[in-house]
């Protein structure tokens, strides 16, 4: 651990106090839902909630997309976001002259890749699912993306990401660690996947881990690791670059965990070096200089400048300073391990069949 990070933890550790008195404020409110006190609304309708317990990249957004490429041959799906950083407020149906700044990064990227599902954004997910079906009346099964702390709605079928890196289970709350929620709370959700795993991952190692979350019996447990796709680039898709190891890459991101898409690159490359804004960035033109300038110092004869898939969408409304760079987007994905992705599939669709659901 270098210095920097021994600062970040110490000053962590000092904010206790504030961790102890937010951790007071969540576990009231869980307790005012779960009296009654407070109440959540079912929806009779598949309702499916991504989530997870802290901050940070847990793998929401691959897990949506996942989720998405299942069903939406299958069912009339859609989904609805809060918005995360975007400039409008309210419910938001995304159309054809939608941008990131309207809707927020995430859900601008589900529109991009799955323009045939409806996707909407909205704070208040219980006034907003009306809004949506009115609009949408073919819509047979909602994803709430990034929902599981948002009671209002009691979702059937609740999907609980947590970082193999930074289990739920060894987190603490805000601001000394990343919980945002009680670890407790895990036993709200019908599933639980284990994300950005090692490929080398044993059953020993599985089943240690099996152990210390200890699912209920109704829980489903699930491992999956990071699978990179070829990389593309940002204003021709068709245009694709494969890694290899003569080439220097200049990685610019703006989201919450870079580490797993640093060792990708590092693995796949000569060298890298990275510009790393914070999470949800809106980017500048400004910004853009500044890559153009970091990209044009590196010396190495096969260079490339990637992103991912999140930044491309706020990077691409500078389409005509990106006519001529050399900018390819790194798109990611969920690969389920230990030959339980049939599983997962049957648990989904037996949730929506439940419904009797039929496009």
């Amino acid at each position: 651990m270098n210095l920097a990070d021994l600062t970040f933890q110490s000053i962590r550790f000092l904010l206790l106090p504030f961790a102890l008195l937010y951790g007071a404020v969540v576990w009231l409110r869980n307790k005012l839902y779960d009296k009654n006190v407070w109440k959540s609304t079912s929806v009779n309708m598949p309702i499916i909630c991504v989530g997870n317990l802290s901050v940070g990249g847990t793998g929401k957004s691959p897990m949506v997309e996942y989720l998405l490429r299942l069903l939406n041959e299958e069912v009339n799906v859609a989904t609805l976001s809060r918005g995360y950083k975007r400039k409008t407020k309210g419910y938001v149906l995304a159309n054809e002259h939608t941008t990131a700044l309207e809707i927020g990064d995430e859900p601008m990227q589900f529109h991009v890749k799955f323009p045939d599902v409806a996707v909407a954004v909205g704070e208040e997910r219980l006034e907003a699912i009306p809004q949506l079906l009115h609009d949408k009346p073919k819509t047979q099964a909602i994803i709430l993306d990034d929902g599981f702390q948002h009671r209002a709605i009691k979702a059937g079928l609740n999907i609980l990401l947590t970082d193999y890196s930074n289990l739920f289970t060894r987190d603490f709350f805000l601001p000394t660690g990343d919980l945002r929620d009680e670890r407790r709370s895990y036993k709200r959700a019908e599933i639980i996947v284990v994300t950005k795993c090692p490929d080398s991952l044993t059953e020993e190692e599985r089943r240690k881990i099996e152990e210390e979350i200890n699912p209920l019996p109704h829980q489903q447990l699930f491992f999956s690791a990071i699978e990179y796709g070829v990389p593309y680039h940002i204003l021709h898709p068709q245009q694709d670059y494969h890694l290899h190891k003569e080439l220097e890459v200049l990685l610019v991101t703006g989201i919450a965990n870079i580490e797993p898409l640093k060792a990708h690159i590092l693995a796949n490359t000569y060298t890298y070096e990275s510009i790393s804004f914070s999470d949800h960035h809106i980017f500048s033109i400004d910004d853009l200089k500044d890559i153009r300038k970091r990209f044009s110092k590196m010396d190495q004869a096969s260079k490339i400048i990637i992103t991912t898939e999140k930044d491309a969408v706020r990077l691409v409304k500078f389409r005509e300073e990106l006519e001529e760079l050399p900018l390819f987007v790194l798109p990611i994905r969920h690969r389920i391990l230990f030959n339980r992705e049939e599983q997962l599939k049957k648990t989904v669709i037996g949730f929506i069949q439940q419904f009797s659901v039929k496009k």
